[in-house]
């Protein structure tokens, strides 16, 4: 059995308890953290929470040599986690089809995600969200500007009166050297995001969603112009883009991210 456990958003836990008595009954545990991570725990915290060994995986390990998990699942209960869900932006979905090709159970138990969590923080209706995008560190892409695909997934989205997720890129261990040698984690932050943005869209509100899931998190709201000169703190840091905004997801964003409401499209 191959079980694919979400870790929820923050620390050891935001764990589902079903998450959490899958990954305890589990005879191997890994965890990758290149796709997201747990900023608020370590790997060591999340083992003697659960009382369990877990083995770290790199982006290698899994997209390009999965057999030793997959090995291991044949024969044994295996535990495989990610931070957020573990099937919502952090797919592992040709691990689980390399699976069952080979004749092994698997089983996904969900974790909340940054998704969920972008609109629930914000009071923006979560079916009035478009496509989702991503915005990649300038040297992973090859460019200083900001990708065509992000832009046109932003306007294709307000074309439709939706709202657009725009997550933030992370890199992680072996996945920091870009154009140049980077050593540590990186986050991108919001108003390093922003501050890309409003070259092309400086008077567009966006909202800040700063360290969702944890005790402490931040939602603000203005212009990508003003946005970008502040300062929000510790990551993880995603951007929403409203579209059209109904009366009450217009109360929201004023009330809860002090939106300057004059800029909001309300319908």
């Amino acid at each position: 059995m191959l079980t694919f456990i979400g870790l929820g958003l923050y620390d050891e836990r935001s764990i589902t308890v079903e998450g959490r008595d899958a990954l305890r009954d589990a005879d191997r545990a890994y965890v990758e953290f290149y796709t997201s991570k747990l900023l608020g725990a370590t790997v060591d915290d999340l083992e003697r929470h659960h009382d369990v060994d877990i083995e770290v995986l790199e982006r290698a390990d899994v997209e390009q040599h999965p057999e030793r998990v997959l090995d291991a699942a044949e024969t044994e209960s295996v535990a495989f986690c990610t931070a957020g869900d573990t099937m919502i932006a952090t797919t592992h979905t040709d691990l689980r089809l390399r699976a069952h090709d080979r004749g092994i159970d698997t089983r996904v138990v969900h974790g909340v995600t940054a998704e969920t969590a972008a609109a629930s923080l914000t009071g923006l209706q979560n079916y009035r969200f478009g496509k989702a995008t991503t915005l990649p560190f300038e040297y992973a892409h090859a460019g200083s500007d900001v990708p065509n695909s992000v832009l046109d997934t932003i306007q294709e989205n307000r074309d439709r009166g939706l709202h657009t997720l725009v997550f933030l890129d992370i890199k992680v261990g072996d996945d920091t050297a870009g154009a140049d040698v980077r050593d540590g984690d990186e986050y991108m932050t919001a108003s390093h995001a922003a501050d890309r943005l409003a070259t092309h869209h400086p008077d567009r509100v966006a909202v800040v969603v700063a360290r969702a899931g944890s005790p402490d998190p931040l939602v603000h709201a203005d212009t990508l112009t003003n946005l970008a000169e502040a300062d929000f703190g510790d990551p993880l840091h995603l951007l929403v883009v409203p579209g059209d905004c109904h009366l009450l997801e217009a109360d929201a964003l004023e009330a809860l991210a002090d939106a300057p409401r004059d800029k909001l499209d309300v319908v």
